[in-house]
């Protein structure tokens, strides 16, 4: 039990040390007009973000539709445009996490990934939540390109 205990906080260490996953970042202009949340009539708009900061030296790659979007790092959100219908959102983690959304036009829609411990690796889950706590997660994170 000695041995796991000091593994894992050697590892804990080694993640701690390594610092903040990087990922591609938007302009502030875009940002900043993202978070208008205006939706596209002809268009369902989905923001999947990640508001923590545990799991921040983890990228975690984000698919839709079974293609990739992009990946998180910590306090950062993907903003998509897709056609009206349903969607899947999954994140590719230790075990995936899958979300299906039946995405109506002129509709924003939110998912939050949450970071999870994982046995080998980082973990997730996603959640769709309502506008309230999903416009207050986009607004405390930055946009991915």
């Amino acid at each position: 039990m000695f041995k796991k205990i000091l593994a894992l906080s050697a590892l804990l260490g080694v993640l701690v040390m390594t610092g903040c996953a990087s990922v591609p970042m938007a302009s502030k202009s875009q940002d900043a007009q993202a978070k208008t949340f205006t939706p596209a009539a002809d268009k369902a708009t989905v923001y999947i973000y990640r508001n923590e900061t545990f799991g921040a030296a983890i990228k975690m790659p984000v698919l839709i539709d079974n293609v990739s979007v992009g990946d998180t790092a910590s306090k950062t959100y993907i903003e998509k445009q897709l056609p009206p219908g349903p969607h899947t959102v999954t994140s590719k983690t230790e075990k995936d996490s899958s979300v299906t959304i039946d995405m109506l036009a002129g509709q924003i829609y939110y998912v939050w990934q949450e970071v999870k411990m994982g046995m080998w690796a980082a973990g997730s889950a996603l959640h769709v939540v309502d506008a309230k706590k999903g416009e207050a997660g986009v607004r405390e994170s930055t946009l991915i390109q």
